[in-house]
């Protein structure tokens, strides 16, 4: 049966905010640094000025004049941040989608071979799942200008339940973050920022959509819980000017990845407690700017 494909969640508060409520299973992982530092988020003015010391672009001493040109030519990152999608159409470029389930036993469904299971640790213990490749979208060259953007909708159908005598809490943390290949990141030269080696062909980022749920239990409580939602990029999960700004590619490679194929890979992982079982479908839709 072949993968099966749908439907895109959250602010970079929520992934703090999971830090925090996690943090005495050891404090953050990659992907929280990952979505903490993911080019989806826009960078501010402070942070741009760094970048541009580090590359010695000195921004500071240049004339009004030259400031002024260019303004009456177009728009400027200050006045839009992404001048190179500015005016641009959005083009549609694919749907994927990850079935997770975490159960009690694992596959809660044989005949079913999209779905992604993990077996639930006995109550209070967490659960820690992690599935990488959960789903993908394969892009054609020239598939986007400048940029590559997101809707990402989950649906969930989580239990809580508290069979002890105490009160207690139930858990349910998920981060998902993208393996992006491209054959430009093949360049032994190019080094990758978020992990000092050679990008080897791809990179990892997120979304800025994790999420943290945490649910108050009396002693005997067991309900379930059906949440929906959706959320789309704010400066793009890659664009050229993340690329250059953030991943340090020349501007001529970070065109030349936009006219390469590239692979998406979903990945999902997370944790949970005093949880009896959890169904969630994580629809991920791409979008880039039109050529």
């Amino acid at each position: 049966m072949p993968r099966k494909t749908l439907l895109s969640l959250g602010v970079a508060a929520a992934a703090f905010a999971s830090i925090a409520v996690f943090a005495q299973k050891g404090g953050p992982t990659r992907d929280d640094i990952i979505e903490a530092v993911s080019p989806d988020l826009p960078s501010g003015a402070r942070q741009q000025q760094r970048i541009q010391a580090q590359r010695g672009i000195a921004a500071a001493h240049a004339s009004a004049a030259p400031k002024l040109a260019a303004r009456a030519a177009g728009p400027t990152p200050e006045d839009v941040y992404d001048v190179d999608s500015f005016k641009r159409s959005v083009t549609y470029l694919g749907l994927a989608s990850a079935f997770i389930n975490l159960s009690d036993t694992c596959p809660t469904d044989p005949a079913n071979p999209d779905e992604l299971c993990q077996v639930l640790a006995p109550a209070p213990a967490f659960t820690s799942f992690n599935f990488p490749d959960a789903a993908r979208i394969v892009l054609p060259a020239k598939s986007s200008h400048s940029i590559l953007c997101y809707w990402f909708s989950p649906l969930l159908t989580v239990n809580y339940a508290n069979f002890g005598a105490t009160p207690a809490y139930g858990r349910l943390r998920y981060s998902p973050t993208l393996t992006i290949e491209n054959p430009v990141l093949d360049d032994p030269a190019l080094i990758d920022p978020t992990t000092g080696a050679p990008f080897g062909g791809q990179l990892l980022t997120s979304m800025s959509a994790s999420e943290s749920f945490v649910q108050p239990l009396d002693p005997g409580v067991n309900f379930t819980e059906r949440t929906r939602d959706s959320a789309v990029c704010m400066a793009g999960f890659v664009s050229k000017k993340a690329l250059v700004d953030s991943y340090g590619l020349t501007d001529a490679q970070a065109r030349a990845f936009f006219n390469k194929p590239t692979t998406i890979r979903l990945n999902v992982s997370g944790q949970a407690q005093n949880v009896g079982f959890a169904s969630m479908v994580f629809g991920l839709r791409v979008m880039g700017d039109e050529r």
